[in-house]
């Protein structure tokens, strides 16, 4: 899907800083940057390498100040806010056009001269190429000067005043702060005297409560002159390796990448082609398990257990990208403690962050959506103990309060401990307290002994009675759940007021392949998820009828915590409340119809934020503009997941007239 822009799309600074792109390189790095090139928050970045992936970045290269000499005049086309209004550079009043497909593309019109600039990100290398189509009509001679501006700085920190920069032209290096960045160009490469640009104005940190400052370093420019009449292509590459590919072959790897993705999912549907595009970004190589894992989202997030489970059955299996989800299987299988499996993994020396419940029952239902698409029974074979464990160590009692009560339903959280992913905590405030038995927490345990069953006609010999069990759990579930005057599912059982409001977590009991409830149940949690929670971009994680209830995202952290899930739209939720409504209407041809209208308003959010992403969340009053992680890996998936039971249904429907007509 090609997304195209006009000037209509940036008539302000700050209409032109909604927008942004996003280019991952498979190890944990990416660039990006708005729409009119500028940076609106710390994390923007033209290079933002991973030294060691999948988390642990360098902000190498934070913008572009491009300058155009038409004789005497200078021009800026970059674009950049300053804490200082009156000193922000305007490009975008020359910008004419932003395409964005495989790599971003800007256009600009100055006085006769125009400007195509391209930037590129090499996969599975920290490898940036940038080129300038420069076509000179002006009458005079012209120069364009490119000054990269510099903060070689772990993701996130301020560049401080006493770093120091060396610039080593025959080498083609530029080293700081223990860190080495290679350039290649065919313009004329200048050291100049060092420089340091301050603050940096970053917009969308502002609102959040973030740092919304920054400085960078200036310490060389590249140029090029273009005669009057003629055209030129200035190219420029920067890399954390000394030997640097031309940027034609960067441009020709990315083609062949999307490409190369889009024909293996095999989607017919645009959106679910961009969508297969988007869920790749996620998909990164992590060095201390030299296996692929799940960035959970960008600017912000790194790669977490409870996300990755969810993410990866749209991302990797509704894609045909089954090696991937089988080496992350795998990983997690390696790192399973106590029937636990890690949320968040470990860091150099540092220990694995076991803080879920949901995580290991998860893990058990990617293992049966693997095995149902692909048959693959040696997997099933080789997880089959592991999973046992979880289903024992739940049973008996393990971390975090996790265990399994007499009535057979499954109980976690402690203190201050908070292991639902409604897993605000600030300080001792927890604005989510969801201690006890959390709905979707005993959903997925009854399924996961469902699934337990089923994987025992391959170890004949586990005497565990699965079934029984799972028996029980269906018992319980039904009598101590269902709210009979709300018409819905309990959130949570603990004796408090949480228990009766109504939030999303009650969909993934209708959603998942083993029903847990009756079928008039399940209509009705359908209908009062959509009644209460459904909007067209996420489900609100709380009825706005509740005084709890907060409508907007945004300030400080204390603000945006206490609303994170008392009412914020989250997008992932929307992909079971899709599934679910299949599934309650017969996955009939109009309810078929009536989802492919709905997600069209998902295909149009693919336009705001982050270009060709789904973000982590809205504001729960009005989802205007996407909140958050402006790319989030579950959003994703869970959309993905919809369009993959859509092509299957689609493809039964044409099986059928096939069989019909040869009769």
């Amino acid at each position: 899907m090609k997304f195209i822009y006009g000037k209509q799309d940036w008539k302000s600074f700050e209409r032109g800083e909604e927008n942004c792109f996003l280019m991952t390189n498979g190890l944990g790095g990416f660039s990006s940057l708005t729409m009119i090139g500028s940076c609106s928050r710390n994390d923007h970045a033209v290079l933002m390498a991973c030294v060691h992936s999948p988390n642990h970045r360098y902000n190498m290269i934070h913008r572009l100040e491009e300058v155009i000499c038409i004789g005497d005049e200078r021009t800026h086309i970059s674009s950049q806010d300053d804490a200082d209004v009156s000193c922000r550079e305007k490009g975008y009043l020359y910008q004419t056009g932003f395409t964005y497909e495989d790599y971003p593309r800007w256009t600009y019109l100055v006085n006769g001269v125009e400007v195509v600039r391209t930037m590129a990100l090499m996969q599975g290398e920290n490898t940036v190429g940038i080129s300038y189509e420069i076509r000179n009509y002006s009458g005079v001679d012209v120069t364009l000067v490119v000054y990269p501006h510099l903060q070689f700085v772990p993701k996130g920190c301020p560049l401080s005043r006493e770093q120091k920069f060396t610039v080593e032209e025959e080498e083609g290096r530029i080293s700081s702060n223990g860190q080495t960045l290679y350039y290649k160009t065919n313009g004329i490469f200048e050291e100049i005297p060092l420089a340091f640009c301050d603050d940096l104005h970053y917009a969308y940190d502002a609102c959040d409560g973030r740092r919304e400052t920054g400085s960078t370093a200036v310490n060389h420019k590249i140029s090029i002159k273009v005669a009057s009449g003629e055209q030129e292509t200035l190219s420029m590459v920067y890399g954390i390796t000394a030997k640097l590919p031309g940027m034609e072959e960067i441009l020709a790897d990315m083609c062949r990448h999307r490409n190369a993705l889009t024909e293996q999912a095999g989607f017919s549907d645009d959106m679910a082609r961009a969508l297969t595009v988007a869920a790749h970004q996620f998909i990164s190589y992590r060095s201390s398990t030299a296996k692929q894992t799940i960035l959970a989202g960008f600017p912000f997030f790194e790669d977490w257990g409870r996300d990755t489970m969810i993410a990866m059955v749209g991302c990797c299996l509704a894609t045909h990208r089954y090696k991937t989800a089988e080496s992350i299987l795998q990983t997690f299988m390696t790192y399973c403690r106590k029937g636990l499996m890690p949320n968040l993994f470990p860091e150099g020396k540092e220990a694995p962050g076991y803080n879920t419940v949901d995580a290991s029952l998860l893990f058990i239902l990617a293992v049966y959506e693997y095995h149902k698409r692909t048959q693959d029974c040696v997997l099933v074979k080789s997880a089959y103990q592991t999973m046992a464990e979880i289903i024992s160590w739940y049973e008996k009692g393990t971390d975090f309060g996790i265990h399994m009560d007499e009535d057979g339903l499954i109980m976690a959280g402690e203190e201050y401990d908070q292991v639902t992913w409604m897993d605000v905590r600030v300080g001792k405030i927890l604005p989510t307290p969801r201690h006890g038995k959390p709905v979707e927490i005993n959903a997925y345990w009854y399924n996961a002994l469902c699934i337990m069953e089923e994987f025992k006609k391959y170890f004949p010999e586990d005497e565990k009675e699965y079934g029984l069990l799972a028996e029980k759990v269906k018992e319980s579930f039904r009598k101590k759940f269902w709210n009979g005057s709300a018409g819905c599912l309990k959130d949570v059982i603990s004796g408090t007021k949480a228990d009766t409001q109504i939030r999303c977590n009650q969909i993934w009991a209708v959603s998942l392949p083993f029903s847990v409830l009756e079928p008039e149940q399940e209509k009705q949690v359908v209908e009062v998820v959509f009644r209460k929670l459904y909007t067209p971009y996420g489900l609100r994680t709380l009825d706005p009828e509740d005084k709890e209830f907060h409508p907007g995202y945004g300030g400080p952290q204390l603000e945006r915590d206490l609303a994170y899930h008392q009412g914020t739209i989250w997008v992932f939720p929307l992909g079971g409340y899709y599934l679910a409504y299949l599934k309650v209407h017969g996955y009939s041809r109009e309810a078929r119809q009536h989802v492919k209208n709905q997600l069209e308003c998902i295909e149009a959010a693919l336009w705001e934020g982050c270009i060709g992403q789904l973000p982590e969340i809205y504001d729960g009053g009005n989802p205007t503009s996407s909140r958050g992680c402006f790319a989030q890996a579950w959003s994703v998936g869970e959309i993905l997941r919809v369009y993959e039971v859509l092509r299957i249904l689609e493809e039964q429907d044409a099986e059928e007239s096939l069989t019909a007509e040869e009769e």
